[in-house]
């Protein structure tokens, strides 16, 4: 009642607010009959309200009632499966029981499978004859990982990998294949297959990659005459040639990569290699020099001796004999120290750098043995503040030792040699001077007694 009489107030103050002010109403009945008319409005439409929640509510209670029922069905289903689900169990374990059973022997057959391709599979993937034939590691694997049973399909193709590694490792082939080169890129090349042992290039070593599946040259090959019967063989179209092979399927050669060649060992001597070195080049330019310059003078002296009366004084024994010519008148005593004096000035000039040789190829071997204290020392020090645990931490310094050593042997033995050679060049040339000098005096004192 409150809330009609609010909204007949309301509806009042509206009409007074929207009548203009100079409108002229009638009377109050027609005031009272529009509020009349109001309130059946409102009415009418207040049932229409309730009526529609009324429907409303019928329709909820509907759906209710239907999620009820389809609850219920659900609930039923989920019994029903979990018996069936119960029963598979039962009926599983029973079907697993009777599979183990007509299985029989065939469970042993799963582990000899399993086993041999287990033990194949490392064999074939690092094999060469994979370079050739791809691919084929993968059903290995397959197989050793298998959880059931292998097809007879599976086991075919287990029987013809293995024959395959049996057959090809007795052939020499050539196929083409794709070479992943050092400096980057790759090409294709023929390739030739030596059995399971090597991979041959046109005039090189190949190495077959199993963890890249690639094939690549060697990073560094072997000996040259090694290499060079690799051509040889590949130009070959009958008969017989030898090929230096690898039993070990690369591992040998593969070394080859980590060790050192002769320029790394020179240059593992450090600063003593590089002055004995030094010391053989200045040994070797003497005894060139003095080769040259014995040389000279043995044959200016050979002319000499052809003609004695006329003294050439380009030459030692010209100007000896110039000498004597000098001192004709001289007695033989005399003339003896002129000529002995003559001799001794040249002497100096022809045996000139032959000390220093000597002197040289004496010191190559202590200094070598000076770089072998020095690698020693190095090696202690290495094994003081790191220990023994890694050799290849002392590996440095006792290459350096034993590197010095070989270089002061290597430079002192042909310095031994030179030396032997241009001092008994020179020896000679004096022994003409003495001979020509004494046969001088003997004749002058011949001459003293007629």
């Amino acid at each position: 009642m409150r809330k009609v009489l609010v909204s007949i107030s309301v509806a009042a103050a509206v009409l007074f607010t929207a009548l203009p002010a100079s409108a002229n109403v009638a009377s109050l009945d027609q005031l009272l009959k529009q509020v009349k008319q109001d309130r059946i409005s409102e009415r009418k439409l207040n049932k229409e309200r309730e009526q529609e929640f009324l429907d409303e509510r019928a329709d909820k209670l509907s759906l209710l009632k239907k999620a009820k029922r389809a609850q219920a069905a659900e609930e039923a289903r989920q019994v029903k499966l979990q018996k069936q689900f119960n029963a598979n169990e039962l009926a599983l374990v029973e079907k697993e029981t009777e599979l183990e059973n007509a299985k029989g022997t065939l469970g042993e057959m799963f582990g000899v499978v399993r086993q041999a391709a287990g033990d194949t599979v490392g064999r074939i993937s690092t094999s060469i004859v994979s370079a050739q034939y791809t691919g084929r590691g993968e059903l290995l694997s397959r197989l050793a990982e298998a959880k059931e049973l292998p097809t007879l399909k599976e086991l075919e193709d287990l029987w013809f990998a293995l024959q395959t590694e049996m057959t090809e490792s007795g052939k020499v082939v050539k196929f083409n294949a794709e070479v992943v080169e050092l400096e980057g890129g790759s090409t294709e090349q023929t390739v030739t297959r030596v059995g399971t042992f090597n991979l041959l290039g046109e005039d090189k070593y190949l190495l077959f990659g199993s963890d890249t599946a690639t094939v690549q040259p060697l990073g560094r090959q072997p000996d040259g005459y090694i290499v060079g019967a690799v051509s040889t063989f590949n130009q070959a179209t009958s008969g017989f040639e030898p090929l230096y092979i690898d039993p070990s399927q690369g591992l040998i050669l593969g070394l080859q990569t980590a060790k050192a060649t002769i320029t790394e060992r020179y240059h593992q001597g450090g600063l003593v290699g590089y002055i004995i070195t030094g010391v053989l080049a200045l040994g070797f330019l003497i005894a060139i020099e003095r080769f040259i310059t014995l040389g000279l003078i043995g044959a200016k002296i050979r002319r000499q001796l052809k003609n004695t009366d006329v003294p050439n004084e380009g030459n030692p024994l010209g100007r000896i004999l110039k000498v004597y010519q000098e001192n004709k008148a001289s007695d033989t005593e005399n003339l003896e120290l002129k000529l002995d004096e003559a001799v001794l000035r040249e002497t100096p000039r022809i045996e000139r750098g032959v000390a220093i040789i000597k002197i040289l190829a004496a010191i190559a071997p202590l200094l070598g043995l000076l770089g072998t204290v020095t690698g020693m020392i190095k090696t202690f020090e290495s094994i003081t503040l790191f220990g023994t645990g890694d050799p290849k931490v002392m590996a440095g310094s006792i290459s350096m030792a034993l590197v010095t050593t070989a270089q002061g042997l290597i430079a002192a033995l042909p310095l031994i040699l030179v030396h032997s050679l241009v001092a008994a060049r020179s020896k000679s040339i004096v022994q003409v001077l003495d001979e020509q000098s004494a046969g001088i005096v003997a004749a002058h004192a011949e001459q003293e007694k007629a």
